[in-house]
């Protein structure tokens, strides 16, 4: 079965606790893997981060998939990383706000 991987976990609302969005749509295309917590960030050193996301997605084929929220760094060092992993080849869930719902862009970089 192929898996989602999330980038960062999604942010909650402080008075309630509760996801401030749903990604419950894209479970329909695996299990969802959560890579990172929410606040984390890469500021000035990526090197860490870096070497726990290449162990982290060290299973990632190009049969799994990528969504992306949180932190535009992390999002960039993911897909750095999973494209060396798939020689280039990788699945992105993107979100259609009219549609409500994700489709799925394929990439071969």
């Amino acid at each position: 079965m192929s898996k989602v991987y999330l980038t960062q976990e999604i942010p909650t609302d402080r008075e309630t606790g509760k996801p401030k969005y749903s990604i419950a749509g894209a479970a329909k295309y695996g299990e969802i893997v959560t890579l990172l917590p929410m606040y984390s960030q890469i500021i000035y050193s990526p090197g860490p981060a870096v070497q726990k996301l290449k162990g982290l997605l060290n299973n990632f084929t190009s049969e799994d998939y990528l969504l992306c929220a949180g932190d535009p760094a992390i999002m960039c060092a993911v897909t750095s990383i999973i494209t060396q992993l798939t020689n280039g080849k990788f699945k992105l869930l993107k979100w259609d706000r009219q549609e409500k719902s994700y489709y799925v862009l394929n990439f071969d970089i």
